[in-house]
């Protein structure tokens, strides 16, 4: 099975057996992966009934739901890690939503589109629109991108709530990004990969 890069990652960041919950599931890729690596018990939210179907094509086990509602129905440490690939930034109220996930885990993963990569800054200064990237695809308008953001941007905000940043990455598929992403992060990469916790402490890069 073939997988996104962020997802690769993210699957050496789950232990084998450990209890997971991945937040906008989408087709439940990565926990058929998971599944079939590290025999992990997980469960998929996803609002799109498609993909709800897709997913349960592939043996997991998913619920409808809208996450902008919140996460009400999970009770404190259901799961060992809560995961949420490339949805944040769709969220009404992502720094709500990425309290949720820490109170539910033990730790959380969440990628999101880089909106401080050159490319993207190149095509804002030069053409005076809104970028349309590879990982922007979409037209300002009918974009479900509804809070742009990028990694100073989330690492201001995980200061500001005293969360811990345990891990992270960052991928970039061509010349120069794939070069300079870890150095200049926020410049150079097209996705972010987090692993964050409720800890305080220093960041374990």
């Amino acid at each position: 099975m073939s997988l996104r890069t962020d997802l690769e990652f993210i699957q050496t960041w789950i232990a084998p057996n450990s209890r997971i919950l991945d937040l906008a599931c989408g087709d439940g890729t990565l926990l058929q992966s998971l599944k079939a690596s590290s025999q992990i018990e997980g469960y998929g939210l996803e609002i799109d009934p498609e993909k709800i179907t897709e997913a349960i094509s592939n043996n997991v086990n998913v619920i409808e739901a809208d996450l902008d509602s919140g996460l009400s129905q999970f009770s404190d440490n259901s799961f060992d890690t809560v995961v949420m690939t490339e949805a944040l930034q769709a969220m009404r109220n992502p720094d709500l939503v990425l309290d949720e996930m820490l109170r539910i885990g033990e730790n959380c993963i969440v990628t999101f589109p880089n909106f401080g990569n050159w490319q993207t800054r190149i095509f804002l200064a030069t053409q005076g629109q809104m970028p349309v990237t590879k990982k922007l695809s979409y037209q300002w308008y009918n974009t479900p991108n509804i809070h742009f953001c990028t990694v100073s941007d989330f690492e201001a905000l995980c200061a500001d709530k005293g969360i811990h940043i345990d891990n992270k990455k960052f991928t970039a598929d061509r010349f120069p990004g794939a070069w300079l992403k870890t150095l200049w992060p926020n410049l150079f990469s097209d996705t972010a990969i987090y692993m964050l916790s409720k800890h305080i402490g220093p960041n374990n890069d």
